[in-house]
């Protein structure tokens, strides 16, 4: 009896210790996988008519973007090599170096097609790594926000401090601002150049405080670009704050201003650049682009190919599918 009553003991106790340790879901239907799915079925038939109906919409939009990108004119001038003087022409960056030697240089452009305003000034780098980790790096937000901050120099090196205090904007982005400066004329008459919105507008009332002043800027030792006027606050310098968002790839083109009358076809625009900037040193190109816009941008035609190019392939699939369906049933 004892023997019975020792094991019908243990027997119960063993059931409650596997019960209390059990850690099962109670039953739902997402904890066993039951929930409603839609779970269709590929015929040919729809095969067919997805792709035709993919190309039917991509074909259209690309012809589109192709007639309003063959729209925009758009005039490209090198320049770089052709403003250095013939006595340096074998020793570009000794002539841009120099304090001493003439860096205005006066080109001309002809107009192709008529250029309805606003025409839109950009100045393009190539072989400039705007996106190197140390040089993106290089700059403070709180300083350019805040004049309480005007001390926060930390990631700025090595533009953060000069002899006189901190350097304001500080840090390698702002010191190389470019430089070069653009003047234009047609028949005697100026074109004045508009720098009305040309950085955004989210930039100035939020990224660039409206009592943050430069300071200590490019004031010694090398001296990388532009100087800033001290008596206008960091949200009104529209060439700082274009030029502080930075390019990803190391071709790049950045706004300069706008000319907002009308340029004539064949009309020649005398241009006056002061040869500035140095790419000289590390073997980069400097154009000046004019270029008018469109409802895509500017000008651009791989928009237009990338949907012309998968609207015809899947159109080809389609018949392609087709006729193996018509000839070839499975």
């Amino acid at each position: 009896m004892s023997f019975k009553g020792g094991t019908s003991s243990e027997g119960s106790t063993d059931s409650a210790a596997t019960k209390k340790s059990s850690k099962k879901p109670k039953y739902s239907k997402f904890t066993q996988q039951e929930l409603p799915a839609c779970k269709p079925i590929l015929t040919p038939g729809w095969v067919i008519t997805t792709f035709i109906a993919v190309g039917i919409v991509f074909i259209p939009i690309g012809l589109a973007s192709l007639f309003a990108s063959e729209h925009v004119v758009e005039i490209v001038h090198r320049y770089d090599e052709d403003c250095v003087p013939s006595d340096y022409s074998d020793n570009a960056l000794a002539y841009i170096q120099s304090t001493e030697t003439n860096k205005t240089c006066k080109r001309s452009i002809t107009v192709p097609k008529q250029m309805k305003s606003p025409v839109y000034i950009y100045y393009e780098l190539d072989n400039f790594y705007q996106n190197h980790r140390r040089y993106v790096k290089s700059r403070s937000d709180k300083q350019l926000r805040s004049k309480a901050s005007e001390s926060d120099t930390k990631d700025c090196d090595p533009e953060a401090v000069s002899k006189n205090g901190p350097i304001v904007p500080c840090g390698l982005i702002a010191w190389s601002l470019f430089n070069d400066t653009y003047r234009f004329s047609v028949n005697n008459s100026i074109l004045e150049v508009s720098k009305k919105e040309i950085a955004w507008k989210s930039d100035q009332q939020y990224k660039f405080g409206s009592d943050v002043y430069p300071k200590n800027f490019q004031s010694e030792g090398l001296i990388g670009g532009a100087k800033l006027n001290e008596s206008i606050p960091l949200s009104e310098q529209v060439d700082l704050i274009v030029w502080m968002r930075t390019a990803a790839l190391p071709t790049f083109r950045k706004l300069y201003g706008k000319i907002e009358v009308d340029l004539e076809a064949n009309d020649e625009i005398s241009v006056v650049i002061q040869n500035n900037y140095n790419t000289y040193s590390f073997d980069g190109k400097k154009k000046l682009v004019l270029s008018t816009t469109s409802w895509i941008g500017g000008k651009n035609d791989f928009l237009g190919v990338a949907y012309l190019t998968v609207g015809g392939l899947c159109l080809f699939l389609a018949i392609s599918f087709m006729l193996i369906y018509v000839f070839k049933p499975r």
